[in-house]
């Protein structure tokens, strides 16, 4: 049986108050858009906080590596992501067990 691989990514989504949040998905233009448009699939977190910009995505690897890097950013303080999003590298040198090999 040939399973096709699937690969997770992180992202960060700045709110109009500034704030930002951060999850994992397999597609990160969908999701964003899910967010965006308030539906039932949009995280309650980011209802009403509109516009949103998507800032930062990277590609993990598996689910399991995706969540406990999700876990690590979200435990991040504010000026830590920030941080983040200007220099793209820093989570892969702050984490770089949680990164499988990824062809980039």
């Amino acid at each position: 049986m040939n399973r096709k691989r699937v690969t997770w990514s992180l992202y960060l989504i700045r709110t109009n108050k500034e704030s930002l949040y951060t999850g994992i998905t397999t597609d990160v233009l969908r999701r964003f858009a899910e967010h965006q448009g308030g539906g039932v699939k949009a995280a309650k977190s980011l209802k009403g906080k509109g516009p949103l910009s998507l800032e930062f995505q990277i590609e993990v690897g598996d689910r399991s590596s995706a969540l406990k890097l999700e876990y690590k950013v979200k435990r991040l303080s504010k000026n830590k992501k920030e941080q983040l999003l200007k220099t793209p590298n820093l989570l892969t040198e702050m984490f770089p067990d949680l990164f499988t090999s990824l062809s980039c």
